[in-house]
């Protein structure tokens, strides 16, 4: 069993990456599990971001670490909240009040202008001083809900209605999200590129 530390203290972010990492034998835990703070996120890009949170985690625990940056990007709101995703309200990770932030900011917007893309990247160091890097990233397109939906996920889950489908991420089954998410997505790259099984 290969161990990866997370550069994250997200509990929604480790249980996605669990069952996503299922029957490859690789463990996955977080920092915060083993004592390490968050990085600052001076980044302007999500690949940026997430090398610097991997870098960290992995100069900390002396383990191969996977950095995870993502967020929704609404087209109306030109990409935001984008990288701020996590603290679009000021606080970060208050789900609650970035969610009726993003609602006050589309307020009145029709369905057909309220576009927007969840994105993750993943980079995977074996080392901090990792000079190749593994990056895979995913996009998930759909459009931001008038109301919240749903009890499943974390985030902006309840306000994404995900194209082609009726159910907004949080109505739907873990194991239908985690396949068909951003997260998902860039995660089945990774694992590709790591020669994992599918």
């Amino acid at each position: 069993m290969r161990r990866i530390v997370l550069a994250s203290g997200n509990r929604g972010k480790l249980a996605e990456f669990n069952a996503l990492f299922a029957g490859s034998g690789i463990e996955v835990m977080t920092q915060g599990s083993l004592g390490v703070e968050d990085v600052e996120e001076t980044g302007r890009t999500f690949v940026e971001n997430a090398l610097l949170k991997a870098r960290h985690a992995a100069r900390a625990t002396g383990l191969p670490a996977l950095g995870d940056d993502s967020g929704l990007c609404v087209e109306r709101l030109d990409g935001a909240p984008g990288l701020y995703s996590a603290r679009y309200a000021g606080g970060h990770g208050d789900a609650a009040a970035n969610n009726a932030k993003l609602l006050r900011a589309l307020d009145g917007v029709p369905a057909q202008g309220r576009g927007a893309f969840f994105i993750c990247v993943l980079v995977l160091l074996a080392h901090a001083d990792d000079p190749a890097p593994l990056i895979a990233e995913g996009r998930w397109h759909g459009r931001v809900l008038e109301a919240p939906r749903g009890t499943q996920g974390f985030g902006y889950d309840p306000l994404f209605l995900p194209d082609g489908q009726a159910l907004s991420a949080a109505e739907l089954d873990p194991a239908v999200k985690n396949a068909i998410s951003h997260r998902g997505q860039a995660l089945a790259k990774l694992r590709a590129l790591l020669g994992a099984p599918a």
